[in-house]
């Protein structure tokens, strides 16, 4: 398993900078990371600095909480596109899922993957703030959309992956949609069962240190 080829070397924190952003790209190329995840903002800086590389760039809208109007998504999803992203990372509105409002949450998440035609969407839950039947009405959703991932995490909620929210997702959306683990993947143990759980993909800021310990464990 090319388990570095899993991984969306990510950095999403308020007080990223320039050299920070240069850093991930620099590390990503070196560990022909599958893509860096990155704000909006920096999402020029990075096709700069993955000119010529394999490296994807993801970004992420709606982000972290998810409530700004369906409309300004859209905006926001388009213009990273148009800056050099070919995927998008998008935060549902939670609070539309707490009040029961699944068409508005289903049709939004039509809206995002229409408007990026056939960029990947990456649809973040932020699971820790659900119930399992709102988790499973979401994946429904998802699938519903025709998003190409379900992601469980911002990293910004009370609470990041779970092996049970990732197993959970997988088990309903099945082969139709992929699923990202993000948010507390801080280790080599973590990330491997995420993995087994059905994570096709990883969101992690500690992915160095993960790549590392995978490759001592393989040459033992």
């Amino acid at each position: 398993m090319e388990l570095n080829r899993f991984i969306d070397h990510t950095v999403l924190k308020a007080t990223t900078s320039v050299e920070e952003i240069k850093k991930l790209c620099s590390e990503a190329k070196e560990f022909n990371f599958y893509s860096v995840c990155v704000n909006g903002c920096y999402v020029p800086l990075a096709k700069q600095e993955l000119e010529n590389s394999k490296v994807k760039i993801a970004a992420v809208i709606g982000f972290p909480l998810g409530a700004m109007t369906k409309e300004a998504k859209i905006f926001e999803a388009k213009e990273c596109i148009a800056n050099g992203a070919s995927e998008i990372d998008m935060v549902i509105n939670v609070g539309f899922v707490k009040s029961g409002m699944m068409t508005e949450v289903e049709e939004e998440i039509r809206a995002i993957k229409e408007a990026i035609g056939n960029n990947v969407l990456k649809v973040i839950f932020e699971t820790c703030y659900l119930t399992d039947d709102e988790k499973i009405a979401v994946a429904k959703a998802c699938v519903n959309a025709k998003a190409d991932f379900v992601k469980t995490s911002t990293g910004f909620g009370t609470g990041g992956a779970t092996y049970e929210d990732v197993k959970l997702m997988k088990e309903t959306v099945g082969d139709e949609v992929k699923v990202k683990a993000a948010g507390g993947i801080r280790d080599l143990e973590t990330c491997l069962a995420m993995i087994e759980a059905g994570a096709e993909r990883i969101g992690c800021s500690k992915s160095i240190e993960i790549t590392e310990a995978y490759k001592k464990q393989l040459n033992k």
